[in-house]
């Protein structure tokens, strides 16, 4: 936030303690925020680019038990960082067409967003990064998230193992691997039902 922005926000907000208050969590909450912090999609609009033109696509929010976090944990090999999970499911003349859903997860210090497409079968379609909040020379590029299309849960995801090492982007990678094996597991526990 510029100087500019500052005292047109605190001519807003007035002076006295609770102003002085508001500004310094605006300007923290500022400083929060990395300068190299990129978006490169929202969730709408990748959604509506995952799916083709004419699918209908319905969310549905789940909040997951101790028993699920238990399993999705056990699954993925992965610890569970948000247990509200929404996923988005595309249908194409009333036939399940595809599922997506965004993880978001910590990658060193700063989150980042990945949108996991699935077939019917939760078989991984595509990989997409939505915002990435670290330094992005650790973004590993594009083409290297490809190689998880087609994987499954049953797939050994792991880096070193069917996933190459970006070398300079090791949490980055890691990071992705795990982000997708936890998009598989959630496929199984909620969309599957476990079995």
């Amino acid at each position: 936030m510029n100087s500019t922005s500052v005292s047109a926000l605190s001519s807003r907000i007035g002076s006295g303690w609770v102003g002085g208050v508001l500004l310094a969590l605006i300007a923290w909450a500022g400083a929060a925020t990395p300068a190299y912090a990129k978006v490169f999609a929202s969730r709408s609009e990748a959604v509506a680019e995952a799916f083709a033109v004419g699918d209908e696509i319905e969310s549905s929010t789940h909040l997951l038990t101790d028993e699920q976090v238990e399993r999705v944990q056990e699954l993925s090999r992965e610890r569970v960082e948000n247990r509200l999970v929404r996923i988005f499911t595309a249908r194409t003349k009333g036939e399940v067409s595809g599922y997506a859903l965004v993880d978001l997860h910590q990658v060193r210090t700063f989150p980042e967003a990945l949108m996991v497409v699935l077939s019917p079968e939760g078989v991984v379609r595509s990989v997409r990064v939505l915002a990435f909040h670290e330094p992005l020379e650790y973004l590993p590029i594009e083409r290297w998230y490809r190689q998880f299309d087609t994987a499954s849960l049953s797939s050994a995801l792991g880096v070193g193992r069917d996933v190459h090492a970006v070398v300079g982007a090791t949490l980055s990678t890691h990071a992705a691997a795990g982000g997708v094996r936890r998009a598989l597991a959630l496929y199984e526990v909620l969309i599957q039902g476990g079995h």
